[in-house]
C-alpha cells in the first residue's frame, strides 16, 4: 500500500511539473488548478517538492507562481506584482476586481508612496491574502456594480483616484497627470466611460 501511494505521488508530482513547464513564465497556480491530477494531498506535497526544487515560489498560502527569469540584467527571478497576484485570484474565483483608493494614486503616479496592504474591491467575497512581512492584498466587497462597467481600465484608475483625493482638492498638478493617462483612452471608451463617473469628475475630465 505504502508503495502505491508513494507511485501514485511520483505520478503527480510529474504530472504537475510537466503542466508547470509547459506554461508560459509568470503563471501563477493554485492547488485547485491540479485538481483532476491527483489526490489534493499529492498535490500539496508535489507543490511544496516543486518549490523545493526552484521549479515554483509560493507566495502566498495557496498561491505558487512560475517566475519570470531577468535575462536582459541577468537579475534573477522577477517577482509577481500585487496586481499580478490579485488578477490571478479573481480569475480563479471568476470575480471582478478594481483598485481603490491610494493603490489608484500610486499607479497613475499622483502618489509615490506604495501601501502595504493593497485594497480591491471586488463582486466577490470578502478576504485577505497575507504576502510577505506585512503586505497582503485586501478584497472588500462592494454591490456598487457601475465600478466594473467601465471599458477603459485607465478610466477606472481616474475615477477613483479623483473620488480618493475628492471634489475640489484635485490640484492642477495632479490634474496635470491625470491628463496625460486620458491621452491613452481611446474616444469610445470615453465617451462610454464619463457617463459613469460623479458629476464633479465628469466635468473636470469633459474639460480636457
Amino acid at each position: 500500500m505504502a508503495k502505491f501511494v508513494i507511485m501514485a505521488n511520483q505520478s503527480t508530482y510529474n504530472d504537475i511539473k510537466k503542466q508547470v513547464e509547459l506554461s508560459e513564465r509568470g503563471t501563477l497556480f493554485f492547488p485547485d488548478t491540479f485538481s483532476q491530477t491527483g489526490s489534493s494531498d499529492a498535490v500539496r506535497s508535489a507543490l511544496v517538492r516543486l518549490c523545493e526544487n526552484n521549479v515554483l515560489v509560493r507566495v502566498a498560502q495557496g498561491i505558487y507562481y512560475y517566475p519570470k527569469i531577468d535575462t536582459k540584467w541577468g537579475s534573477g527571478l522577477i517577482p509577481p506584482s500585487i496586481e499580478e497576484i490579485a488578477k490571478g485570484i479573481a480569475k480563479r474565483d471568476k470575480v471582478r476586481i478594481a483598485p481603490t483608493g491610494s493603490y489608484a494614486l500610486y499607479q497613475l503616479g499622483l502618489s509615490t508612496q506604495i501601501p502595504a496592504n493593497i485594497v480591491f474591491i471586488t463582486d466577490g467575497s470578502p478576504r485577505r491574502i497575507t504576502i510577505g512581512k506585512g503586505r497582503g492584498i485586501l478584497f472588500k466587497h462592494t454591490s456598487e456594480m457601475r465600478t466594473f462597467a467601465y471599458q477603459s481600465q485607465i478610466m477606472t484608475l481616474i475615477v477613483t483616484a479623483m473620488r480618493e483625493i475628492g471634489e475640489g482638492n484635485v490640484t492642477d498638478e495632479q490634474m496635470g497627470i491625470i491628463k496625460t493617462h486620458l491621452e491613452k483612452v481611446n474616444e469610445e471608451d470615453f465617451k462610454h466611460d464619463i457617463q459613469l463617473a460623479p458629476i464633479w469628475v465628469r466635468k473636470a475630465l469633459m474639460n480636457k
